[in-house]
């Protein structure tokens, strides 16, 4: 995807968001707030974009998102579990009503078997009056360098958003 492809989604994610008088929050491990740079790239993104959450450690996961210290050690940072509590947590945690989360292996190293190199989480949730939900919680395992896998996981979490959006709001 090129850059400008990117920039349109981001684009039309904010209409929506601005339209319907709704606030993103996001919660990033193996991007490293690049999620949240690609956001506020676009001018007024303060309008639609509550506030990002870079929770690269467990601990931070734990401390900042109420990640539970149980799911961490029983499935792992880059799992279904985790990120389903990171966007859970995004929205306790922030004035959102959107929220997403990304966990994932990016590489070089850090790979097995069960969690091969590439393989990145993805959730996102909604805030609806006072009740969370869980949209969508899903994986993909993407190839390339770690830059490829951290690029990929971006537009990937973004354009899933705006698909989603379009089915809720739309």
């Amino acid at each position: 995807m090129k850059n400008k492809e990117l920039e349109l989604i981001v684009e039309k994610l904010a209409e929506r968001l601005i339209k319907n008088n709704k606030k993103l929050a996001v919660a990033e491990s193996c991007t490293g707030g690049w999620v949240a740079k690609v956001l506020t790239d676009l001018t007024g993104s303060s309008a639609w974009f509550e506030r990002g959450f870079v929770t690269y450690s467990n601990q931070a996961k734990h401390e900042m998102l109420s990640v539970a210290e149980s799911t961490l050690e029983m499935y792992g940072a880059v799992s279904q579990e985790t990120v389903i509590e990171m966007a859970v947590g995004v929205l306790k945690n922030s004035h959102a009503d959107f929220s997403l989360s990304v966990s994932g292996i990016a590489g070089p190293g850090g790979g097995s078997a069960e969690k091969p190199l590439g393989l990145v989480w993805f959730a996102w949730a909604v805030k609806d009056k006072n009740t969370l939900n869980i949209l969508a919680a899903e994986k993909q395992v993407f190839v390339g360098d770690r830059e490829s896998v951290r690029q990929q996981a971006v537009e990937y979490v973004l354009t899933r958003l705006m698909k989603l959006l379009e089915e809720i709001v739309g």
